[in-house]
C-alpha cells in the first residue's frame, strides 16, 4: 500500500508536500506532478519517493477557449493513465495540494474509489479544490473552521528559527523563485537608504532576474545577497528582522512561523485575488502590513524601518500553530 502525493506547479504547493512527507518516514510514497512548473525541480530524484511521475499537463485558467479544451482533454486522458499508476502501487490514499498538476491524480482517485484528501493553502479556494471539495474524504484549510486540521503544514526548521524581532538590522525581499518585478524595483529604490542605515539586504530576485538585479546593486555600490531558487530559505528568513514579500500561502506562514513581521505586496493577478485575502488574515489581526502594487509608496515603506517590531513579532509566534505537517501525516495514515 502507498500514499500518493500530487499537485504543484508553484513552490507554495510543493512546500506543503515537502513539509508533510517529513512525517511519513517508513511509508511508501509516490509523487505525481507535471512537466510544467517547478515539480521536477523540487522532487525529481528525491529519495523519499519510491517513484515519481511527471505528466504532460498544463493549467486551464488564463487560456482561450481552444487552449482550455486542449488542457481539459489532456487532464482527462492523463487521469486514465494515472488510474493504472494508482493500481500498480496499490494506493491507499491520494493527498492533493491543488494546482493544475494535481488534476489527473485527484480525478483518478475518485474514478478508482480511493480516498482523496485535499489541502487548500489559500484563503480563497482554488478552482480545482472548489470543484473536488464535495468529493473529498477530508478537506484541510487553515482558514476554514470545519477543517480537520487548522495548523498550516510548515517544516519544523521555521519554528526552530523563531525569535522576537525588535529593530530592523536585516531586511529580506521575497518575490518567489520566479521573481516579482514590483518588489525588485522597490528594493533597488530604497537600497541607498538601507545602506545608509547599515541594514543588510537579502533579496530573492527570481531565477531569471538574478544577473540584472545583481548588476543594479553593483552599480549602486551596495552589497546584497541576491538569489533565485534556493534550499536555504529558512536560513535567510531566520536572519531577517523585516520582510517585504508576496503573500502566497507558504511564504506567508513560513515568515509567520519564523516571527518575521512582513509588508505583503500581493501578486495582483492571482486567481480570485487569493494573495490579497491571505495577507488580510494577518493584517486584520495587526500582525502585518499590506500594500497593493499600484499603491506602493517608498516613504511609507521606509517608515516601517523605524517601527518597534516586538509586538507584531511576538504576536506571530502566538498565532501560528505547530505540528500542522505532523497532524496531516497522521490523518493520511489513519485513512
Amino acid at each position: 500500500m502507498s500514499i500518493v502525493m500530487t499537485g504543484g506547479g508553484t513552490g507554495g504547493h510543493l512546500a506543503i508536500i515537502k513539509a508533510v512527507k517529513e512525517h511519513l518516514k517508513g511509508e511508501e510514497l509516490i509523487y505525481i506532478g507535471s512537466t510544467k512548473g517547478q515539480d521536477r525541480q523540487w522532487f525529481e530524484g528525491d529519495s523519499d519517493f519510491s517513484k515519481t511521475y511527471f505528466l504532460e499537463t498544463r493549467g486551464v485558467v488564463n487560456q482561450g477557449l481552444a487552449g482550455k479544451f486542449k488542457s481539459l482533454f489532456k487532464i482527462l486522458t492523463s487521469a486514465l493513465e494515472v488510474r493504472k499508476i494508482l493500481k500498480e502501487h496499490k494506493a491507499s490514499v491520494v493527498f492533493s495540494v491543488g494546482g493544475f498538476s494535481a488534476a489527473p491524480a485527484a480525478i483518478a482517485a475518485k474514478l478508482s474509489g480511493i480516498p482523496l484528501v485535499i489541502h487548500e493553502q489559500n484563503a480563497a479556494l482554488g478552482s480545482l479544490n472548489k470543484l473536488l471539495k464535495p468529493y473529498s474524504s477530508a478537506f484541510i484549510s487553515s482558514y476554514l473552521e470545519e477543517s480537520p486540521v487548522k495548523a498550516y503544514p510548515i517544516k519544523q526548521i521555521f519554528f526552530e528559527n523563531a525569535r522576537v524581532r525588535d529593530k530592523v538590522k536585516t531586511l529580506i525581499f521575497l518575490g518567489g523563485s520566479q521573481g516579482a518585478q514590483a518588489i525588485n524595483k522597490l528594493a533597488l529604490e530604497i537600497a541607498p537608504e538601507l545602506k545608509a542605515r547599515g541594514i543588510k539586504i537579502i533579496h530573492q530576485a527570481g531565477q531569471k532576474n538574478i544577473d540584472e538585479v545583481r548588476k543594479a546593486y553593483n552599480d549602486l555600490g551596495i552589497e546584497a545577497e541576491v538569489f533565485g531558487f534556493t534550499d536555504k530559505l529558512a536560513d535567510y528568513m531566520n536572519e531577517a528582522d523585516l520582510a517585504i514579500a508576496r503573500s502566497g500561502a507558504s511564504t506567508l506562514w513560513e515568515l509567520s512561523a519564523t516571527a518575521v513581521p512582513t509588508l505583503f505586496i500581493p501578486y495582483p493577478y492571482a486567481a480570485s485575488d487569493h494573495q490579497f485575502y491571505n495577507a488580510q488574515f494577518l493584517v486584520k489581526k495587526e500582525l502585518a502590513w499590506i500594500m497593493r502594487e499600484k499603491e506602493i509608496d517608498t516613504q511609507k515603506v521606509l517608515a516601517l524601518l523605524d517601527e518597534d517590531l516586538t509586538e507584531r513579532s511576538r504576536g506571530l509566534m502566538e498565532i501560528v500553530e505547530k505540528e500542522g505537517s505532523e497532524k496531516i501525516a497522521d490523518l493520511l495514515t489513519q485513512i
